[in-house]
């Protein structure tokens, strides 16, 4: 577990350095103009961390599935090498395939309008902004992209129904209570990261939804990242421990 938190802690740190100093610099100067090169660039180091924390979710909904369904079992199966192989199968996955979708982008012709309507370079507003035909980048989104969310959401729901039920079967209404405490913070960072995700990208997208598109872009980008850490912490008796023993020496 802490292996894989550790591993989202990588994430969230690439995501939000990559979109929050730009963020703040045009924010602070009440606009501001990005190189094409910056922006390909921000694209892909936007699109690789996010889709890898999605499919670290999913990995990490099995780590529970497994602690809580085949606790006797956890330390067989979660090996130090089938969590150093899931990893890597993530990041390589979600090195190639945001690679793959900015080189296509980069080659699109821009001839209008150079104004991004978001907040940061994503995807679809680039996509907008285009003068060619965009036919091939959103067919290796279909083909690519969608297939990693759609497995990954069907993943988190089957080991999370096997959880529950799991859980249900538990007589005490203490060892419940014990149990679900062990995915409480991942069913709440899944459930922040994926309402987000969904809101934006799976929801119609129009005129009305459009500045609602920039508040969610900015809660998976800007708000998870900061909160994720938080979330962990408060509902883990190790480092709530960690945390007292540093106060109580400084209060010494």
């Amino acid at each position: 577990m802490y292996f894989y938190i550790s591993q989202l802690s990588i994430s969230d740190i690439l995501l939000s350095t990559n979109i929050v100093p730009n963020l703040l610099h045009i924010l602070l100067n009440n606009g501001g103009s990005v190189s094409f090169i910056a922006c390909m660039t921000q694209l892909y180091f936007f699109l690789s961390p996010g889709g890898f924390e999605c499919l670290l979710l999913a990995v990490m909904s099995y780590d529970r599935y497994v602690a809580i369904c085949n606790p006797l079992r956890y330390s067989s199966i979660m090996t130090n090498r089938f969590c150093i192989n899931s990893i890597t199968m993530c990041w390589l996955s979600e090195t190639f395939i945001p690679f793959t979708l900015t080189i296509t982008s980069s080659k699109l012709n821009f001839c209008g309008s150079n104004l991004i309507d978001h907040v940061f370079c994503d995807l679809v507003p680039l996509l907008e902004l285009s003068c060619s035909n965009t036919f091939i980048v959103h067919f290796e989104v279909y083909v690519l992209g969608s297939p990693i969310l759609i497995i990954a959401t069907a993943i988190i729901a089957v080991f999370y129904t096997y959880i529950v039920m799991s859980v249900l079967r538990i007589s005490s209404s203490t060892g419940r209570q014990k149990a679900f405490s062990t995915c409480s913070s991942h069913l709440i960072v899944v459930s922040i990261f994926y309402w987000t995700i969904f809101g934006v990208y799976v929801l119609p997208n129009s005129r009305q939804t459009r500045v609602t598109n920039k508040i969610l872009s900015l809660l998976y980008t800007v708000f998870t990242p900061f909160i994720n850490p938080v979330i962990y912490s408060l509902r883990n008796k190790d480092i709530k421990e960690a945390v007292q023993k540093v106060f109580h020496k400084h209060l010494m």
